[in-house]
């Protein structure tokens, strides 16, 4: 996988980090390892009070007292202009993923689009979550996360609170489960939203404690808390969930329906990303 700002995406990467990377790649290559490790650039020290951005792409690990663990905390923006100030697009990733999954699926490239394009930049926040999202007992809540510390997170570095989300797969069920009780978002995405038709399909997931808990939180039980003006989506046609987006579709009416040749996979993301990155920055500022 190809190190954001290898062909030209502005950020700072140090000597350290470098050699540091280099050193992670000779250990995994004399233990066979055959999938590259996923790269992105050096991490940073959380700021100890109010820092701007100053790169263009970050990744630090923040201490979650909603999920009892650590979790990246990857920042996207343009490579140019100030970032002091800016909107939040949050993006969450899909089920055995992580937060650096959005490293290379060209969100940066596409935010340099919009802004090129005339609209006003945007940043995009994604952080590490798990469980569709959703608060299943033991102590991990990513809803709480989202909520309750990624704000903050955001105030550090001089970016807004979040005022959009975007969501992939697994993702795309948070995002909507999100947007339930946040109606003052002004833009929600979901590409591939991982949803679910029935109670036998939502328990196959072994996630859901029983009916009523993947009741309470399944979108498509609750349309109605949902705004189909803000609202856009995405699906490959060839995708596993395809029926239950169409469904989604069907009871929502939302601002973008697009259904497209595609499948449940980075290309698909990869080729949708600029429209979806445009249909929020017409939306977020």
């Amino acid at each position: 996988m190809r190190r954001p700002g290898a062909d030209g995406v502005g950020h700072a990467v140090s000597r350290r980090g470098l050699l540091l990377g280099a050193t992670a790649l000779t250990l995994l290559a004399g233990c066979g390892t055959e999938k590259p490790p996923l790269m992105g650039p050096p991490p940073v020290a959380p700021p100890n009070s109010p820092t701007p951005l100053t790169e263009a792409v970050t990744v630090q690990k923040m201490r979650s007292a909603a999920r009892k663990r650590d979790v990246n905390l990857v920042i996207i923006a343009p490579d140019r202009g100030s970032r002091v100030g800016m909107p939040v697009c949050v993006a969450l990733h899909g089920r055995g993923a992580d937060a650096r999954t959005f490293l290379n699926l060209g969100v940066q490239e596409a935010l340099n689009q919009v802004v090129a394009a005339g609209l006003p930049g945007f940043a995009v926040a994604a952080v590490d979550g798990d469980n569709y999202w959703v608060d299943v007992g033991e102590g991990d809540d990513p809803q709480r996360m989202l909520t309750g510390e990624l704000p903050g997170w955001l105030a550090q570095r001089q970016l807004r609170p979040p005022s959009a989300m975007f969501g992939i797969s697994m993702g795309g069920f948070g995002a909507l489960r999100y947007a339930r009780e946040h109606k003052d978002l002004k833009a929600v995405a979901v590409a591939s939203a991982a949803l679910f038709v029935s109670w036998p399909d939502a328990k196959s997931r072994k996630v859901f404690a029983d009916r009523g808990h993947w009741e309470s939180h399944e979108p498509l039980l609750h349309t109605g808390d949902l705004s189909a003006s803000s609202t856009g989506v995405w699906c490959g046609n060839s995708d596993p969930f395809a029926r239950a987006d169409r469904k989604l579709i069907k009871a929502l009416d939302p601002a973008v329906a697009k259904m497209s040749p595609g499948e449940h996979n980075d290309d698909y993301w990869r080729g949708i990303m600029p429209e979806v990155m445009k249909f929020v920055g017409e939306r977020i500022a």
